[in-house]
């Protein structure tokens, strides 16, 4: 079960498709069974730096981390920093695995499921950065409901972050550009939009890396990307 009540308009309890694509290799399937349990975020109790890794640092939550690449850049560029992930995908947190024991990652904490379950349980005014990276746009307007960028979920991030954190979100999906950005301008009590002019959201800020995901919607499909930063006052 997610944060929200079933019913809330804002959102549904699942927030995400399928959890299974091809089947994993070998080397996957050995650290999903094996480095996962290691570092996978406890099915209870509260979720902070101190738990995790019995300090007070600055404490980061990317939902839906893809494949890993974002994830394993920003903790390999902030090693004192910590990070938790969440991903519903199993292949997606296969790959990130991948990235964590190559890189020998050990600021990272990760879980296989829904973001809001464990973003619920982190106290509020916790985090430094949340991250929200081409979502599951569910196109239909039947499925808005669907989609991570609606009231609860952002109300959540304001409540989670602290005062001059940072909430990060990028997508190449015009119709969620323009639901996200109807939401985020119901919510200018709690966010400050990091904005100059047109190049604060069409080119990718500095330490924000591009994603395997990002490449292939620019190469592939000659999507546009947009970049958002929003400070939470």
């Amino acid at each position: 079960m997610s944060a929200f009540k079933e019913g809330d308009p804002t959102t549904l309890n699942r927030l995400y498709g399928r959890s299974q694509g091809k089947p994993l290799r070998a080397r996957q399937q050995g650290l999903i069974d094996n480095l996962l349990p290691q570092i996978a975020v406890p099915a209870e109790g509260p979720v902070t730096a101190q738990s995790f890794f019995d300090d007070d640092r600055p404490l980061h939550f990317e939902i839906g981390f893809g494949g890993g690449e974002h994830l394993a850049y920003r903790a390999d560029l902030l090693p004192k920093h910590g990070f938790i992930g969440a991903e519903p995908f199993v292949n997606g947190v296969a790959q990130a695995l991948t990235h964590i024991e190559e890189q020998k990652l050990a600021n990272v904490r990760l879980h296989m499921g829904d973001a809001l379950d464990v973003l619920s349980r982190v106290p509020d005014g916790a985090l430094t950065m949340i991250y929200l990276l081409h979502p599951d746009p569910w196109p239909k307007a039947k499925h808005a409901k669907r989609r991570m960028m609606n009231d609860g979920p952002v109300k959540m991030f304001a409540d989670k972050l602290k005062p001059g954190g940072e909430f990060r979100f990028g997508t190449d999906h015009p119709v969620y550009l323009r639901h996200a950005l109807m939401v985020m301008q119901r919510h200018t009590d709690a966010f400050e939009w990091q904005v100059k002019d047109r190049s604060s959201w069409e080119v990718r800020p500095s330490g924000w890396p591009e994603t395997r995901y990002e490449q292939k919607a620019r190469t592939a499909y000659g999507h546009e990307v947009w970049y958002f930063r929003y400070r939470r006052k």
